[in-house]
């Protein structure tokens, strides 16, 4: 796991290095173990290091294959990159490394663009081509790794993270309207290309991107998820489906302990982390760490699920720790925990992840976390609901009412009078929902969050968090071939008794029926939702500062009401629309816009 970095220039100039030092720097929590740049006229590549696999310096990175004529800036993890390398070995290509960066550049070599569906991970690289200077960037079928870019017609330049583009300088740093009104409406979630600011982009999950020296780009997309079913499908009992979820889930999580360091896990207490930790209990891991993080109560609503993560950690015998934040140190960490934030995001266990990842690194460098589960086996309340109804445009509706934080006619009467905005939210998820491959109206909500939702929401906010320190996070409920398994399952198995059925009826086999049958939990920080004293004193300062009065987004009578009485403020998904504001405006500050 990495930050990578770089410059392309379009106008007969040298890249400038010293400005990719500069973006690389910036990323240096990404990557603590090493660093590199690598510049031949119009390019210029950097890369920050941490060191997983193949730790020698064999893999040190920019990785350059002289004879074969190609280098490669990658970010990520490839867990058959054993199995490639054998393949490749057969085909006549030479190694001089044993981890995974090389693979990529030997696969691309042997297959093209053709090699991306060969590879079982997580990433996000720059690969560029000496003899015909042109330069791919490819991001992983779900976007668990980030890929940002700037591009004129004098230059592109990419990072793995939007504030090291910030660093590079002239960067057009306007708010996008789209983005904020994504921002504002669908639950802090931006979909690519667009970020909050005009001149940043993202490239989409399961894209690939192709630059060209004169600076043509075309951006294809090489993975889509489809819903669609066979006959077979329709037909196959429940008992056969729990079997393959069970056994495709146990090959996720053997894959991704592929590493020359030890594996812990990110452990809530909630089925998704129990059932990872019982499967890597099952697959022998010894002295397995866990990880709980809980946090101060508010009124009745309870900060920490320590009773669940216990019981889990007692049953398999794990190496345990938990931690408990006390209400100053939450309030003292916000500044930071926002800075790390590439782009604003509004959930409340944003903070929780940036506590729990410093504690955890302190003794894991990787952990397995249990993101994804609820978007690809329909664990969320709003899915059931949604399976009732045949018409997609009431389909629509029922999906903005429980998912939308606000209406477009709410938003309008927040924003500043002068600003104008189509209702961008409803239309995109509009758009989405009529794409091909998902024929129910419950078939497309499931695939809307899985591939856009999920993406620029936990998966953004688990890498921005843990990065922040250095460690690597994985995912095995995003491994692509379970995520097309549950595709295929007829949504009634999922969603029935409350959500992800079938995958609580496979976890029977592993981990304690106390935690499968318990109330749905969820990242608990208390204090974030129901502002209080010092917490609605830092909210307060935020919207009520200079910057903030001069940037003029929100009407300040609008403003003033809510601060008046935050509770009554609260979103469909439980969330604070004091909060998010004053999380927008914050991290607009941190980047000094």
């Amino acid at each position: 796991m990495c930050g990578i970095a770089g410059e392309i220039r379009f106008d007969q100039h040298f890249a400038d290095v010293r400005t990719v030092v500069d973006m690389t720097e910036a990323q240096s929590r990404r990557g603590p173990d090493g660093e590199g740049i690598f510049s031949l006229g119009p390019r210029c590549f950097g890369h920050r290091r941490l060191s997983i696999m193949d730790l020698s310096h064999r893999a040190h990175q920019p990785f350059v294959d002289n004879q074969l004529g190609m280098g490669i800036v990658f970010n990520g993890a490839i867990y058959n990159h054993h199995e490639l390398r054998e393949e490749l070995k057969g085909a006549g290509y030479q190694f001089a490394s044993t981890g995974d960066t090389e693979v990529i550049i030997k696969a691309w070599h042997a297959w093209g663009p053709k090699a991306l569906d060969r590879f079982y991970g997580m990433f996000a690289f720059a690969l560029w081509e000496r003899d015909s200077g042109v330069t791919y960037f490819a991001r992983d079928r779900l976007g668990i790794k980030p890929l940002y870019y700037s591009l004129d017609t004098r230059r592109l330049r990419f990072a793995s993270s939007l504030p090291a583009l910030l660093v590079g300088g002239d960067i057009d740093t306007s708010l996008d309207l789209e983005a904020l009104h994504h921002y504002m409406s669908f639950h802090a979630v931006v979909p690519a290309p667009h970020t909050i600011l005009r001149g940043v982009r993202k490239l989409p999950a399961g894209s690939y991107m192709k630059i060209t020296p004169d600076g043509e780009c075309s951006i294809k997309e090489w993975w889509k998820l489809e819903f669609n079913r066979s006959e077979d499908d329709e037909k196959r009992s429940f008992e056969d489906w729990k079997s393959e979820v069970l056994g495709a889930l146990r090959v996720s999580v053997k894959r991704r302990l592929v590493s020359d360091v030890p594996v812990g896990v990110l452990l809530s207490g909630g089925l998704d982390s129990s059932l990872i930790t019982g499967l890597l209990a099952e697959a022998g891991t010894r002295d397995l760490r866990t990880y709980s993080i809980g946090f101060e109560a508010v009124d009745a609503e309870a900060g920490d699920e320590y009773y669940y993560s216990d019981l889990i950690a007692k049953h398999y015998g794990t190496v345990h720790e938990k931690l408990h934040i006390p209400a100053d140190d939450l309030l003292r960490s916000l500044p930071d925990a926002i800075a790390a934030m590439s782009e604003p995001m509004v959930s409340h266990d944003c903070v929780a992840f940036y506590l729990l990842s410093q504690a955890v690194s302190r003794h894991s460098r990787v952990v397995q976390s249990g993101q994804g589960a609820d978007e690809v086996f329909g664990g969320y309340h709003w899915y059931p609901p949604l399976t009732d109804i045949n018409d997609p445009a009431k389909g629509l509706d029922a999906y903005r009412r429980v998912f939308f934080d606000r209406s477009h006619q709410e938003l309008m009467g927040l924003l500043s009078p002068d600003i104008r905005l189509d209702d961008a939210s409803s239309h995109f998820v509009e758009r989405h929902f009529a794409r091909p491959g998902a024929d129910s109206v419950i078939d497309r909500a499931l695939r809307l969050d899985t591939t856009v939702m999920l993406v620029d929401d936990p998966v953004k906010r688990v890498d921005n968090m843990t990065m922040a320190f250095g460690l690597e996070a994985r995912v095995p409920f995003l491994d692509h071939e379970l995520v097309e398994l549950a595709a295929r399952i007829p949504a009634r198995h999922k969603v029935a008794e409350g959500g992800k059925y079938v995958l609580k009826e496979a976890a029977r086999a592993v981990i304690p029926a106390a935690v499968i049958d318990r109330p749905k939990g969820y990242f608990p920080v208390p204090a974030l939702k129901y502002l209080r004293g010092d917490f609605l004193t830092f909210v307060r300062d935020t919207l009520d500062s200079k910057a903030a009065r001069e940037r003029g987004l929100f009407r300040r009578d609008v403003v003033e009401s809510m601060l008046e009485a935050p509770d009554s403020h609260i979103t469909p998904l439980r969330g604070s629309k004091v909060w998010q504001i004053a999380l927008l405006e914050s991290w607009l500050q941190t980047r000094g816009l």
